[in-house]
């Protein structure tokens, strides 16, 4: 199910997720509608916060992961069920650098139609995290797969990747965009709005 994405001025993205504890089939619902709302939303990643979910989890499109087969120039383009088996999951993820630094554009669903050319990630980390059963894991990842990463992470201890810019630079950035993210906060509290009164409709 496609869930709808939250927008910058929402509450939940400033909130740090609480861990996964179970893994059950709630877990699994959940990552599924996020797996189908990236790919609706033609994301690289998406955060439990942003559709609302205030989880650690995160999802990566499985096009963004080094270790897999690359498609041909001429390869079909993947269906949606391809799209689906081929996403990752990272539940109760952590992170640490192991060397070096990179910059590069990023954007983000939640901040939809804005860049920014200059945001510095770590060039190489380790994660380690759980799948849907519950099971660790343990990978060195390094160059875009690493940014996306740390971007999503960031997004589970209330971080946006504005944040992660010099204060000139995220004072410049708040500036040029001042009117986009006024809109977006307008919106967000809209959604928030609709929200409430769908659940006074639900409890009647």
């Amino acid at each position: 199910m496609i869930r709808p994405i939250r927008l910058y001025g929402d509450p939940v993205l400033r909130r740090a997720a609480r861990s996964v504890t179970r893994f059950d089939d709630d877990v699994r619902a959940l990552a599924a509608d996020m797996i189908d709302t990236m790919i609706a939303a033609d994301g690289l990643g998406l955060a439990a916060p942003q559709i609302g979910i205030a989880r650690r989890v995160f999802v990566v499109a499985g096009s963004a992961d080094p270790q897999r087969p690359a498609l041909d120039d001429d390869a079909p383009e993947p269906t949606l069920e391809e799209q689906r088996a081929s996403a990752l999951v990272f539940v109760n993820p952590t992170l640490r650098a192991q060397g070096g630094t990179q910059t590069g554009i990023e954007g983000c669903l939640s901040l939809p139609g804005l860049y920014h050319d200059a945001v510095e990630r770590h060039a190489v980390l380790s994660v380690r995290f759980q799948d849907l059963d519950g099971v660790w894991h343990e990978r060195t990842v390094e160059g875009r797969f690493a940014v996306v990463l740390q971007h999503e992470a960031d997004h589970l201890d209330g971080v946006l990747f504005l944040d992660r810019l010099p204060d000139g630079e995220r004072a410049a950035f708040m500036e040029e965009h001042r009117a986009e993210l006024a809109q977006m906060q307008r919106d967000a509290k809209a959604a928030l709005r609709g929200d409430g009164r769908a659940a006074m409709g639900r409890s009647t």
